[in-house]
């Protein structure tokens, strides 16, 4: 599967200067790239907003996006709020919503708790033979949600919108989610700033033994991964390392 993450600078609270944003960027993709997933940052079209107003989506919205991926014929994972909750929402090529996930662990730290309501359950969809698993932000702290997922999941997908004086801690995470599930994780952070916070971007893709993939770095733009992300990549690893096998859940505290 061909992925390529949007790292983009959505600005604040305004829908209509993102969607512009994301057009002209998606032009500069050259037009015979082939292209099967194009993953997009956390609160997409408003950047972290604890003003429910301004980040909940509308049908106006989801129709952008879904244009989007009839367009390029491709599949597209998109961020905003629906019904309170903070959600990581992914189209397949013809615009159908396919799977959608509500973060599970509001960033208290910021009061995103005060604003939204979180999810109860954890999520997967399938995409090109791959099994995917959606996860937003601040769950990248958790390492459990990928724990219990790891021997479902060939590949983590994690939105956000993750400042950059903690990048060292996003992009460590990043690598270790990887390392530890034996799969591929794929991380998409904006760039910019909003009113308080500065983002410095660094969105990844590590393979199942970490190495990186893609490295988006700080600039903005759509980037692409040129290397082929595969179930087979999955099971070779775990077939060469089986040490998902050795996990115990059964121990208890002293």
């Amino acid at each position: 599967m061909k992925i390529a993450l949007a790292q983009i600078d959505m600005g604040w609270e305004d829908k209509k200067a993102a969607k512009a944003k994301i057009l002209s960027l998606i032009r500069s993709l050259p037009a015979t790239e082939r292209l099967d997933w194009l993953v997009f940052p956390e609160m997409t079209l408003s950047g972290f907003s604890l003003h429910q107003d301004q980040a909940t989506l509308d049908a106006a919205d989801l129709a952008f996006f879904a244009d989007l991926a009839r367009q390029h014929n491709t599949a597209i994972s998109f961020g905003g709020v629906e019904d309170g909750h903070n959600n990581l929402i992914t189209m397949d090529k013809t615009g159908q919503i396919i799977s959608r996930y509500s973060k599970t662990h509001l960033y208290c730290f910021g009061q995103e708790h005060k604003s939204y309501k979180p999810g109860s359950t954890l999520e997967r969809f399938a995409l090109n033979g791959l099994s995917i698993a959606p996860i937003v932000c601040f769950d990248l702290r958790f390492p459990y949600l990928f724990w219990n997922q790891a021997l479902q999941t060939d590949l983590f997908v994690v939105i956000a919108s993750w400042p950059a004086r903690r990048s060292e801690h996003w992009l460590r995470l990043l690598q270790a989610r990887a390392i530890e599930n034996q799969a591929y994780v794929v991380g998409v952070n904006r760039t910019g700033r909003d009113p308080s916070v500065e983002y410095s971007g660094n969105s990844m893709i590590f393979d199942p033994l970490g190495k990186p993939l893609l490295d988006c770095q700080s600039q903005e733009g759509v980037f692409l991964c040129e290397a082929d992300v595969t179930h087979s990549g999955v099971v070779k690893v775990r077939d060469r390392f089986p040490f998902l096998k050795e996990r115990r859940a059964d121990l208890p505290f002293a």
